[in-house]
């Protein structure tokens, strides 16, 4: 498992079944900072989109998670779901974002 700011990253042992592409490469939106996690490279990965997670397919030898705020995070080939962190308070829960 991976983190980098709020976002998570784990292996995942396939996209289910009725995800969605996404026709980008941004695993989360910076709401605060405006800064994205996301994927550097435009070629070798494949986002899919699946209730309040994404799936992060990666068909090349590696690609490199970043953020303006954060370390980068190389990830080998494989597929992931990436979530973002959530926080309680008795009003509601809510994503956290950076």
């Amino acid at each position: 498992m991976w983190r980098q700011g709020d976002a998570y990253i784990a292996t995942a042992a396939e996209v289910p079944a009725g995800a969605r592409p996404l026709p980008h490469r941004t695993l989360a939106e910076g709401e605060m900072t405006g800064h994205s996690h996301r994927v550097a490279e435009a070629v070798g990965s494949a986002l899919y989109a699946h209730g309040a997670s994404l799936y992060l397919v990666v068909s090349a030898e590696r690609v490199t998670v970043v953020h303006d705020e954060h370390g980068p995070i190389p990830l080998p080939r494989g597929t992931y779901r990436v979530w973002q962190q959530r926080e309680y308070s008795p009003e509601a829960i809510r994503t956290v974002r950076d």
